[in-house]
């Protein structure tokens, strides 16, 4: 059985839940490739040919974090993108700058390479376009990682929205349903007291449980399909006293006893089924069916039609309407209605999908 309650938004910070763990494995991964592969300055892992090892992916993860951080928050979500690329000219050229300098601090390998004084400054301009363009990819990378976290995020407070919205719009249903059932119900109440008190007093305890179940479980999530029913019937009931000429019928096929539903989901049909049958020279009927099997459920309303129809029968009325909606919200693309009509009889079939 569900409960209402309060849905609060609770967005992760980069660093908490899945995310951290995703960063941290990614870098030690990197940090820990020196463990598993020799490089050709060395056969054996020195702390000094280590430190050689982390100083660009230690550049990599200054530049990675910066804009993870601070620019793309600063200047790309705020739309100022040369802000954003002269930011990281800057941020890349330190980099490469402060690596080669770390390295000019570090002992040289045991074992140089080549000196080639002729290729000497064709070396320098293609390490430094080599290592701009990793930066830039580095750079690159941060941005589109931010970008689809700050998408998820934003994803995920537009369905929480979307949800705050559709409660309250169920609940703005809700509040507009009852006082049109209330006002019917009083109508009823007034009938049979002017025509038989006795029998009106004792019609009008049944009244006060119906009341009170309308006011009590229609502020629920769900409700048993059971107590549907039997709100249903004590309606039909009180309405079977009023009218001389009036009979129902409640079928009920399958396993009822442990299906949960919103309440009030049928009563705005029965209702309009009433409402449309009045027949003071001839005999009226409701019949209501109700079907479960494979966590779906079969209704099936069935209401007579006067012979001189007094007005045109047709679905309207506040409360359809508010049905309609509720069976979007609470069931979307879970669900079927269909109304059709006769020259004697109104029938109004809904399959749910539970």
């Amino acid at each position: 059985m569900k409960t209402e309650g309060t849905t609060q938004t609770h967005i992760s910070p980069p660093f908490r839940g899945m995310g951290g763990i995703i960063h941290i494995a990614a870098w030690g991964i990197l940090f820990g490739l020196p463990f598993f592969f020799t490089g050709r300055e060395s056969q054996v892992l020195t702390v000094t040919s280590y430190l050689r090892s982390v100083i660009v992916p230690l550049s990599f993860m200054m530049v990675f974090y910066v804009n993870y951080f601070l620019l793309v928050n600063r200047y790309l979500f705020s739309r100022h993108g040369w802000k954003f690329f002269l930011s990281n000219v800057a941020l890349i050229a330190s980099a490469i700058i402060l690596v080669h300098l770390l390295m000019q601090l570090l002992p040289p390998p045991e074992i140089p390479h080549p000196h080639r004084s002729e290729r000497e400054l064709k070396d320098v301009i293609g390490f430094f376009t080599v290592n701009a363009m990793l930066y830039a990819l580095v750079a690159g990378l941060s941005v589109a990682i931010k970008m689809t976290s700050g998408w998820y995020q934003i994803e995920s407070m537009r369905r929480e929205l979307e949800k705050s919205r559709a409660e309250a719009e169920l609940q703005n249903l809700k509040s507009q349903l009852n006082p049109h059932f209330l006002f019917n119900m009083l109508n009823n109440a007034n009938v049979l007291i002017k025509k038989n008190p006795e029998e009106a007093s004792r019609v009008l305890f049944k009244l006060e449980d119906m009341l009170r179940y309308q006011i009590n479980d229609s502020a629920k999530e769900q409700v048993l399909l059971s107590s549907e029913i039997h709100f249903l019937n004590d309606f039909l009931n009180l309405e079977k006293v009023r009218r001389d000429k009036f009979e129902y019928v409640i079928s009920k096929e399958g396993d009822i006893s442990e299906v949960w539903l919103p309440p009030l989901l049928f009563i705005p049909f029965v209702e309009n089924a009433v409402k449309h049958n009045v027949d003071s020279e001839n005999s009226s009927y409701v019949y209501l069916g109700f079907k479960v099997w494979d966590k779906q459920l079969e209704f099936q309303c069935i209401n007579s039609k006067p012979k001189i129809a007094l007005r045109k029968n047709e679905v309207g009325g506040l409360g359809l309407k508010n049905i309609k909606r509720r069976l979007e919200l609470l069931f979307p693309e879970r669900y079927t209605l269909e109304i059709e009509e006769s020259e004697i009889s109104y029938t109004v079939y809904l399959h749910l999908i539970l």
